[in-house]
């Protein structure tokens, strides 16, 4: 079967690898879901770049609240992204797939610095690979990592996995009458003040033209029928 995508950047909430715990932390379970979808595309030979969150351990806007800087804050939030980048990194392994986790500033030994030559030789030889401590520096998300990681690595979309099946009119899980998009474009999305990345994100994605691709990862197989050009989720793009 042809493939709608070759090389993709998933992006994952923090939140997201919580499950149903109510406090902070890893939900095991959710992200063996995760890595058994990615060790399936990966299967098909798409090549997968990956940025995670790290908001089920730690926020630095949140921390602001509780009395840390805002640098401060934000280190240790990109900090929380290389632990969450070690468990998914263990459990893609574990599946039977390859990954490798790369840092944004030198962390050795736990993993390698990020460049774009380093990303584009663990591509080719099959590995997913795995972006994290943000883009390195305070005061961005980690949305706007992923859009920095897109376009550098030339991905073909961005595919924001997250716990709704799409981009809606409202919240639709406190709005009965939101309505899906199938499809939207950058400026019809920014004009309706719809919130799906931060704004330097998405200004990054509609000037380099990398659309994104929002849908339900939670759904098990969901992530190989995007690939496989299913008509899931909403697309974002020029």
């Amino acid at each position: 079967m042809a493939l709608r995508y070759r090389r993709i950047l998933l992006k994952l909430s923090g939140e997201a690898l919580m499950g149903e715990k109510k406090s902070p932390g890893i939900d095991e379970s959710i992200l063996d879901t995760y890595a058994r979808q990615i060790r399936e595309i990966q299967d098909m030979g798409v090549q997968i770049g990956i940025v995670i969150g790290g908001g089920n351990i730690f926020r630095g806007l949140s921390g602001m609240k509780s009395g840390f800087d805002r640098v401060s804050g934000d280190y240790m939030g990109m900090l929380a992204t290389v632990i969450n980048g070690l468990a998914l990194q263990t459990f893609i392994t574990q599946a039977g797939g390859k990954a490798r986790m790369l840092t944004a500033i030198e962390m050795l030994p736990v993993a390698e610095r990020y460049s774009k030559n380093l990303a584009g030789e663990l591509f080719e030889k099959g590995y997913a690979v795995i972006f994290t401590f943000g883009t390195g520096n305070p005061f961005f998300t980690t949305d706007t990592a992923a859009a920095l990681r897109a376009v550098e690595t030339e991905a073909e979309v961005i595919l924001k996995g997250t716990r709704v099946d799409g981009v809606y009119t409202a919240d639709p899980e406190k709005d009965p009458l939101a309505v899906k998009f199938n499809e939207i474009t950058f400026d019809e999305a920014y004009n309706r003040g719809l919130k799906i990345m931060d704004l330097t994100a998405f200004t990054m994605c509609r000037e380099n033209n990398v659309p994104i691709l929002v849908f339900d990862i939670n759904v098990p197989g969901n992530l190989k029928r995007v690939i496989e050009g299913e008509k899931v989720g909403t697309i974002i793009r020029n």
